[in-house]
């Protein structure tokens, strides 16, 4: 066998490594490090094809240090990965992300957009839990699962759960599915030393993030009203109402989430297609594995 063919054998195994992995994590920007991570490959081949040894050496201290990296920061879900490989369950990684309705997420969100505009004018202090996906949150950074509210979101209720009068207006409201599922949640707070000069309100946010998957937090300063959003432990503050609901809008948009999941189907005509184009291009480069020859 031609010895080209294999090269394209092992890109193709690459990329469909790759999409395991962004399935398995089920996140948008999980697929922009995958991107930076297949062209740091890409590169360190590419490198070492065209024999630019202080090149390709720099690369491959790149290649492991990301490596290392993603592994740190995505350990929960890498866990999940490989206990779903151990368990042969490989189908399930690769089922795609329930779709949500578009329309009934762009009102929910702005519906606490809008809860939240006014909280920070009120100087309210507020925290917010919510999920990103239909994949419920790890509850190992919870320590108090709060009080049961089962309601659907609006701004009203918002507002009035955190009314500083409220018996339910310390701790966080936990948003699934568009709905407020509880009230008065506490979480685990973290003990890394970075973390300590925070206020409580943004330390848990932090804390919760950095400890479950697939949930982003919304804070509202008592002190100054500022607005600040917590996602993966990496707190962006202060926030307009405005870039709140373009950040928000990344995790309630269904076909942002169909991009990084598609279907079994359409991910065997993309990789096919995306072979074709490659195998093209490399042609035109007339590089030596593919010489037929």
């Amino acid at each position: 066998m031609p010895d080209w063919l294999f090269d394209i054998a092992d890109i193709a195994l690459t990329l469909f490594l790759v999409y395991v992995a962004v399935f398995a994590i089920r996140d948008r920007r999980t697929l922009w490090v995958m991107r930076g991570f297949l062209l740091l490959m890409i590169a360190d081949k590419a490198a070492e094809i065209y024999q630019f040894e202080y090149a390709a050496a720099l690369l491959d201290k790149l290649l492991l240090i990301s490596a290392v990296a993603i592994a740190l920061v995505y350990q929960t879900q890498l866990k999940r990965l490989l206990e779903k490989l151990g368990q042969g369950k490989i189908m399930e990684l690769l089922r795609p992300v329930e779709a949500r309705n578009t329309n009934s997420e762009n009102t929910v969100l702005d519906r606490i957009v809008e809860s939240v505009k006014e909280l920070s004018q009120s100087r309210t202090g507020a925290l917010i839990l919510i999920e990103t996906t239909a994949i419920p949150i790890d509850k190992k950074g919870i320590a108090q699962p709060g009080v049961p509210i089962d309601a659907e979101v609006s701004k009203e209720l918002l507002q009035s759960i955190f009314y500083d009068k409220n018996p339910l207006h310390d701790g966080a409201i936990l948003i699934r599915d568009s709905r407020v599922v509880a009230a008065k949640v506490f979480f685990h707070l973290s003990e890394k030393s970075g973390f300590r000069q925070l206020g409580t309100r943004h330390l848990a946010a932090r804390s919760i993030t950095e400890q479950a998957e697939n949930c982003v937090c919304v804070v509202v300063s008592e002190e100054t009203g500022s607005i600040s959003l917590a996602d993966r432990g990496n707190l962006n503050r202060p926030l307009t109402s405005n870039e709140l609901k373009e950040l928000l809008s990344e995790y309630f948009t269904t076909g942002d989430r169909e991009s990084v999941t598609p279907s079994l189907g359409d991910l065997g005509r993309r990789l096919k297609s995306q072979g074709e184009d490659l195998l093209k291009f490399l042609r035109q480069l007339n590089l030596p594995f593919t010489n037929k020859d």
